[in-house]
């Protein structure tokens, strides 16, 4: 049976680091007219989905979709789900790009995608080697622990798991720890249902939003990938972007 996709890209105006981030310039572009011309390298159906009309309105004058929201939600997922309902589209699979990833790849996309080619899969996310244990102990890289078929067991900002017997410098080289990159791929019914629930208490202590999802029993598939983005949190993050436009990107295809 041929699954529908679509990708939503949520969008805020307002950031307590970056005021105006989606709209701020990268090389003749926004970064969110960017982010949404590499999902549509991929895939016809891609919308952004802002409570801001500044950027609704940029959407729009690009070509792209752009749908209106709330500004009362707690997260994107939950700004997600509420632009998926508007469009009154029947998607099978949506995928969430944040509007600050603009060197999200089509690799990236394709290998969420393939991901609910297992039909035990409800939620999809990527995951990256670790390069360094400097890299590792930093708790602002999530990391994530997998069972044998590539599911996750377990999100944390702590080093996981901790190698016995071992010099922490030596970690890396004794166990294959991998970091979270922030790109989901729900299911429709699933997008829908972890909406609806109350914040766990991993979720709280870690402040990680897939654990709530994990402790009430979804199951997430983690793909592998090999080339990393550039989130762009900062004013300073924006200038490091501008210096990767040199570099060339993979290969590119559809889906």
């Amino acid at each position: 049976m041929e699954r529908t996709f679509a990708i939503f890209i949520p969008a805020r105006y307002a950031s307590t680091r970056f005021p105006g981030k989606p709209l701020a310039m990268l090389d003749g572009k926004t970064i969110i007219q960017r982010v949404y011309e590499q999902a549509r390298k991929v895939m016809d159906a891609v919308y952004v989905a802002t409570d801001d009309e500044r950027i609704f309105n940029h959407v729009l004058s690009f070509g792209g979709r752009a749908v209106m929201t709330s500004s009362n939600h707690r997260s994107g997922t939950d700004r997600i789900e509420e632009a998926v309902e508007k469009t009154g589209e029947a998607y099978d699979i949506i995928i969430n790009i944040q509007g600050d990833e603009p060197f999200v790849l089509p690799s990236h996309i394709e290998a969420l995608c393939h991901c609910f080619d297992d039909e035990r899969t409800q939620i999809a996310t990527l995951g990256i080697p670790f390069k360094s244990m400097e890299e590792v102990e930093n708790p602002n890289s999530p990391k994530i622990v997998t069972d044998l078929d590539g599911y996750a067991l377990y999100f944390s900002r702590s080093v996981i798991p901790y190698v016995r017997g071992e010099e922490r410098a030596e970690w890396l080289e004794r166990f294959p720890y991998v970091r979270h990159m922030g790109i989901y791929a729900y299911r429709r019914n699933v997008l829908h249902e972890i909406t609806q629930l109350e914040a766990s208490p991993l979720e709280q202590a870690e402040s990680l939003e897939q654990l709530r999802w994990l402790q009430h029993g979804y199951k997430i598939r983690v793909a592998m990938t090999e080339f990393s983005t550039i989130g762009i949190d900062t004013p300073e993050d924006l200038e490091r972007a501008k210096e990767l436009l040199t570099h060339p990107i993979p290969p590119q295809g559809r889906v």
